[in-house]
Formats: C-alpha cells, structure tokens, sequence
C-alpha cells in the first residue's frame, strides 16, 4: 500500500508540473503484457516555464519518466528499459504507416529517477556522468537514449529543486525546507505543497507507518497552519 500511495504521488506530482507545457500520460500501457510507464511526456510548447529548472530541462524533448521509491535495480532498469524500447517500435511502425522516417527529435529519452544508486549499477550499464550536466546524472550509451538520475547526488539548488522533492529522507526533508522558503506567489509552490499534503494525510491512514513517513508527516504538519 505505501508503494502505490508513493507511486501515486510521483506521478500526479510530475503531470502538475508539465501538464501546463505538452502532453501528459501516466499509467500508459504499452503492450499486451501489460508494461505500464509512469509517465510519457511530449512538449507542445516552444519553451518550458523556468522555474522547472533540471525537470525543465528533461521535459525539453519527449520523454518517458520513470520515478522509483526505492533504489532501482539492475532488473528494474531492464525493465524500464523494455518499456523504452516498446515505444520505439511503436513510434517506427506509426511512421511506416505515414512512409515517414522516425526522426530523432521524436524519439523519446528515458529518464530513471532514482533516490540512490550503487557504484555497481552504474557500472554495470557503463553510465557515465556529463560534466554539461552537472552531478548526480548519468548517461547510458547513446543508442539506448537512457540517463540515471540519482536524486541524492544532485547539487542542492534552485534548480534541481522539484526533482529533489521525490528523493528520500535528509534529501527530500532539506527539499520541503527550500520549499517552505519560497515566496507564496512561486508558480509552483502551492501546487506542489498541496501533493505533498495529500501524500501525507494518506500515509496517515494507514494502520502502520515507518519511521520515515512519520518523520515526513511530522515534517509537512506546521505547513499546514501557514
């Protein structure tokens, strides 16, 4: 249940960001066995709102954003991995069926969010970091249109602000920090505070709680009375 409730979340929390600036599908089924990606995102707008920062940034071209509550594995990034490769196959029939090349500015990249991540699994998909994008980001081989984003490892600024709110405990904790800090008249403020309220008033109902969602429900309770 706190899964789902956490799965919930992230995705209704990245379709408020970007609804505003393209096409957002979340749950999206992609085949008959039912492989399910959290979000499809295709922009219809020239530019994104600023304020969005790093998720701005992602949100320039199509994607596919696959946040994870816990630290993927190896089997999990294989699997979103599989869900990348469905829509391309996808994508190549639909432009066959137009006798139109796939361009690609239309190819989707895959984005995995994840709160950490082991030395190991970067390895083992030889991620690199690029150093235009600053820490905590990884690219996999070009072909595979795939980066790791390892939310813990991200600079703490303005910028990476919105993707840091979906991180774990100190990470997500000094995030709602910033957050409380922001002027009330932020484009994405009260929006983003009234998710998080309702994640919390859901962990609240459940019979058991760890400690962690009783330090995160502790935590948004004075933002409340604001």
């Amino acid at each position: 249940m706190t899964r789902f409730l956490w799965d919930k979340f992230s995705k209704d929390y990245l379709e408020t960001f970007l609804s505003s600036s393209g096409d957002v599908k979340t749950s999206l089924d992609v085949t008959a066995e039912t492989q399910e990606i959290d979000v499809y995102f295709r922009p219809t707008s020239p530019e994104m709102p600023p304020e969005l920062g790093l998720l701005g940034k992602l949100a320039q071209t199509p994607c596919l954003l696959e946040p994870y509550r816990n630290p993927v594995t190896i089997e999990g990034i294989l699997a979103c991995l599989s869900k990348l490769l469905t829509v391309r196959e996808q994508l190549q029939r639909e432009a066959h069926r137009h006798q139109q090349p796939l361009l690609a500015e239309n190819i989707p990249r895959l984005w995995i969010l994840t709160p950490t991540a082991s030395q190991r699994i970067i390895t083992a998909f030889s991620a690199l970091n690029n150093p235009d994008w600053g820490e905590g980001i990884y690219f996999l081989p070009p072909a595979l249109t795939t980066s790791l984003i390892v939310l813990h490892q991200l600079p703490e600024t303005p910028e990476t602000l919105w993707l840091r709110l979906l991180g774990r405990g100190g990470t997500r904790t000094r995030a709602i920090d910033e957050l409380e800090a922001l002027s009330p008249s932020h484009p994405f403020k009260s929006a983003s505070l009234k998710l998080l309220y309702n994640l919390s008033r859901n962990l609240q109902a459940l019979p058991k709680r760890t400690q962690e969602e009783r330090k995160f429900i502790m935590r948004l309770a004075p933002l409340y009375e604001q």
